[in-house]
């Protein structure tokens, strides 16, 4: 009787176990974004449908779940939203595309986005965003979209970023970078007659090499003319 007891004990355990997990999850992933709500200011009321008392966050509007209730997209764009991103969206784990494009967002990008392995878009650009790009994106590997451009970060761009082989699409253009754009991984594949645009930034490779942080410049891959351009650098592979 107490060996029936123990089984049943450790299956309904093993029951809860499997049927609460996904709702634990689902619990963290929507701590996480009200933090971010928390953190924005919402003259629209966009953000009126996340209330944190509900079991998972895949019922508020602007939220995409997939069939185990973890959250895989953020579509936030032209929102009219103010505030500062904040670092507890790394516990977003299956985000996908984190969409926060043409607001009023300010701050820096938290070094914690370079934890959201699964992330294939990020989209941040026409915001107010200030200080440098992280490296830790670099550790973005399923990454095909990056977007900062219309901000006003500055730096380099990170070198860590030459080793995503899934990116496609980087555009950093209209902000206040310096230094040289990478030449390795994906920046080695910028189609020929394609151009790309800087301020304070160049390539390393015939016949000029322009380090540092004053010159601006235009480079054509297919010739490596340059010419002056009140720009940055923006990329398309």
């Amino acid at each position: 009787m107490a060996m029936g007891i123990s089984v049943e004990f450790i299956f309904l355990t093993l029951t809860l176990t499997l049927v609460l997990a996904p709702l634990v999850s689902a619990n963290s992933e929507g701590d996480a974004l009200y933090t971010l709500r928390r953190s924005l200011s919402d003259p629209d009321n966009v953000l009126q449908s996340w209330d944190p008392t509900l079991v998972t966050p895949c019922t508020w509007f602007h939220i995409t779940c997939d069939q185990d209730n973890h959250v895989t997209r953020v579509d936030l764009g032209n929102s009219n939203l103010s505030g500062h991103l904040v670092p507890e969206l790394e516990k977003l784990e299956h985000l996908q595309y984190l969409e926060l494009y043409k607001n009023n967002i300010q701050g820096q990008i938290p070094v914690e986005l370079g934890n959201l392995k699964s992330l294939i878009s990020l989209d941040l650009y026409n915001n107010n965003i200030s200080g440098i790009i992280p490296p830790a994106l670099g550790k973005l590997k399923s990454l095909v979209f990056l977007r900062l451009n219309d901000n006003r970060l500055n730096g380099q761009i990170p070198r860590e970023l030459g080793v995503i082989s899934s990116l496609k699409v980087v555009d950093v253009s209209n902000n206040n970078l310096c230094g040289t754009i990478p030449t390795t991984g994906p920046f080695e594949h910028i189609p020929l007659n394609k151009t790309v645009y800087c301020t304070s930034l160049c390539r390393i490779g015939p016949p000029t090499y322009c380090g540092g942080c004053a010159q601006s410049t235009l480079f054509t891959v297919e010739s490596w003319q340059s010419v002056e351009l009140p720009s940055s650098a923006a990329m398309t592979f």
